[in-house]
Formats: structure tokens, sequence, C-alpha cells
């Protein structure tokens, strides 16, 4: 063996500690991103799963293509989560498991989402008959003076010979079942007749139990607020504050090479200030697994020189300007000219599966450079 071609002890060590170096950087980085999404882990992975119509509806009407937020006020607070029910029983009773939400979180809205099943052929009822469907939170006859076995939420007068979803608001069994746990026993669906008899459930069915699809089981769906706040609630449809400033825009991941493209500092200084793109592949991150949508997002960065005079086309702030005024005429040492950074910020959706394969959908600000600007 020739041993002079042999790698020497210090190139091996130095080699492992490079790569050492380069998972420990990538781990650090990683971790901090899942922060950014408000999660200390990655959610695990148990398979394909097909999201429900009504939550991609739901994203779908909130975000556009790339997941950038439409209207920061379509979205009653920032955060919806889906769960199936967990009985799966053949009768009209319904119970949701939610450990998944926090306890800081405000419950803004419940909604339970009830699949109203096709009459059958026996049904007497002409096409113009209603029925009363009322939904009830099962109490525990346990607690001290509590005599009650149920406490009505919600009722509604539904068509007969309907068939679809029927949504019922229950946000007040809710509240109080995140405020004591052992609270939630569940739910139960009564149906009666205009004259008030309650009818057989063979003849009114909702969809439940393991006989009936999973498109169409029970679900709640809940319309929460985690306390986050932006200081940059703006509408990315208000096209005022990037027309102005030139940008390159790019819809979907770009191609590794414009991804790898790397400019110089020369490079960089010699061009005005401007919005570049930065493409957020969860994919390469390892994380398409979970998330439903989108695939990724353009977070954009900011790039290039704010020099004297600055134009309006700048988007400069008087403080800018006249730090600006003040490194050309030279009159304090040290003042270097004003930064180009993001003056403008959008939020961006997240359509992704929990660790209990519920379906959330969750707003994050301060994700999208809408603009660049001097400042």
């Amino acid at each position: 063996m020739d041993f002079a071609a042999r790698p020497s002890l210090n190139y091996l060590e130095n080699h492992f500690d490079v790569e050492n170096e380069s998972e420990e950087v990538r781990s650090a980085a990683i971790k901090r991103l899942l922060e950014v999404f408000g999660m200390e882990d990655p959610p695990a992975i148990h398979g394909h799963k097909q999201p429900p119509q009504y939550m991609l509806d739901l994203y779908n009407t909130v975000a556009d293509v790339d997941g950038v937020t439409k209207d920061p006020y379509l979205l009653e607070g920032n955060t919806v989560r889906s769960f199936f029910d967990k009985l799966r029983s053949e009768q009209v009773e319904f119970r949701f498991n939610l450990s998944t939400v926090a306890r800081t979180e405000k419950i803004l809205t419940a909604e339970l989402h009830l699949f109203k099943l096709r009459p059958q052929a026996t049904l007497t009822f002409n096409r113009h008959h209603f029925c009363q469907v009322s939904v009830y939170q099962v109490l525990d006859t346990t607690k001290t003076n509590n005599t009650q076995e149920k406490k009505l939420l919600s009722s509604r007068l539904i068509p007969v010979h309907s068939t679809g979803w029927e949504v019922f608001t229950i946000t007040q069994a809710v509240r109080s079942w995140m405020v004591d746990e052992g609270s939630n026993l569940g739910l139960h669906v009564v149906v009666r007749t205009l004259g008030g008899s309650q009818m057989d459930m063979k003849l009114i069915r909702f969809a439940s139990g393991r006989n009936h699809h999973q498109s169409k089981q029970p679900m709640l769906v809940l319309f929460t607020d985690d306390g986050r706040r932006s200081t940059t609630l703006e509408n990315p449809n208000d096209t005022t504050a990037t027309s102005s400033l030139p940008h390159a825009p790019m819809s979907g991941p770009p191609s590794r090479s414009a991804r790898s493209l790397d400019y110089s500092e020369e490079e960089g200084m010699s061009m005005s200030c401007q919005r570049l793109p930065l493409y957020v592949d969860f994919e390469e991150i390892g994380w398409s697994g979970w998330i439903v949508s989108p695939r990724g997002y353009n977070a954009y960065h900011c790039k290039g020189s704010c020099p004297f005079p600055l134009g309006q086309n700048m988007r400069p702030t008087n403080h800018a300007t006249v730090q600006s005024i003040i490194n050309a005429l030279k009159l304090i040492k040290g003042i270097e000219t004003p930064c180009c950074v993001p003056d403008k910020l959008f939020s961006i959706n997240l359509l992704y599966f929990d660790d209990d394969e519920n379906v959330v959908l969750k707003q994050y600000n301060d994700m999208v450079a809408g603009s660049c600007g001097c400042h």
C-alpha cells in the first residue's frame, strides 16, 4: 500500500469535524425554523391521508397558490383546527379529542359539521316538510348540583329531504371542555318533528360510523387565536407598495441553479435596493410528509445599495434620508448609508397534519417581504 497516498489522521479529523459542525448547524437551523412555526418538533408522519375537503376549501379561500394571505381579515383568528369523531358509533353521539389544543389558545368559534344523508325510500313526508335537529352537550351527573343529563347547544330546522353538510355552533361546550378536560363527555343529537315528537334516527340519518366514507364523518372545527400579533397587517393585493421599487417576481420553486446563484458583495452594492427571490422549499427541508399546502413559498429578500440622494422609489424614511445626507457630507465619522430592508411584510398560511392526524390551518405573520426600502 502506498502510505504516501493514505489520508493523514489530521485530515480525517478535520473532515469529520466539518461534517459534525455542518450537521449541528443544520439541526439548529431546523429547530429554529420549527420555533418560527410554533412547534418544538415536527409532527409524526402516519402515512398519506386525505385532508377534509372543508379544510382544503378554506385554505384556498384565504391563501393564494403560494400560501400568501389574500386578506388578513378573511379568517377569524389565526388558527383553524379540524377533528374527526373518536367514537365512530352508529348512534348520534360524538366525542372529539382536543388534547392538541393549547390552553393558551382562545376559542373564538366551534362548529359541529354533520353530513345529512338522503332519506330512505320509506319516508312519507313531502318535500316541503322540516325536522328540528338539536345538538346537546352530554353532562356529568356526578358533579355537584348537576341533575341534568344534557344541555342544549344549538337547534335548527332542516328540510327532511335535504342532503349535504349541516353546521351547528357549539362554542359554549368547547370552551367548558378547555377549562375542564374531564367534562368532555361528548355530544348527542336529537331529531324531532315540528310537533315535538322524537323521530326515528333510521329515517333522518347523519353519516357516522365505519359504514360511511371518511370524507363524510362528523367533524368538529375550531376557530382559535393563539395570541400572536403582527405589526404589519397588510393586504398583499394592494400593489401600491411594490410597484415603485424594482423587484424580481417569482411564483413556485425556482431551479436549483437560480437558488444557488450568489451575488458578490460588489454586485450587491452596485445595484439599487430591490426585492429578490428567496424560495423556501419544504420538501428539501424534509417537511413534505406532514405539510399539505403549500409545497413551499417565496419569502423574498432585500438587497442593494441606498446611495445618496435617496429617491422616493427607494421608499426611504425621513430618518434614512437624514442619515444619507449626513453620510454624504461626511459630517460625522462612522455614519453608514441606510440599509435595504423589508418595509412591508405579509403572512402565509400552512395547512398540515398534527401529531394526532388532525388537519390544522395556521396563519403565520411577517413571513414574506412584500416590498423593500431604504431605512
